[in-house]
């Protein structure tokens, strides 16, 4: 029995992929593309914009949060609704 890692499955995988003939990948590809597609977030117009507005404002030096600082506002918040 061949027991791999996911990590060496996973390269195996790309590797294959890199050479198989495109009637294979399509094979594949059709296999598990409602998994993909159901995987990849999906942003409204209004969505896309605050990302993108966020991410402006962070790359232009804007404040930023710690994720220990979120996680203490949200406790908090979480607490009031109890």
């Amino acid at each position: 029995m061949n027991l791999m890692t996911n990590a060496s499955i996973k390269e195996q995988l790309h590797n294959y992929l890199e050479f198989a003939e495109p009637k294979k990948l399509r094979a594949i590809y059709a296999m598990v593309q409602e998994e993909i597609d159901a995987s990849v977030p999906r942003f409204s117009v209004e969505g896309k914009r605050q990302l993108n507005t966020r991410l402006k404002n962070y790359q232009q030096g804007g404040k930023t949060v710690s994720a220990q600082a979120m996680n203490k506002r949200l406790d908090a918040i979480r607490a009031k609704r109890k």
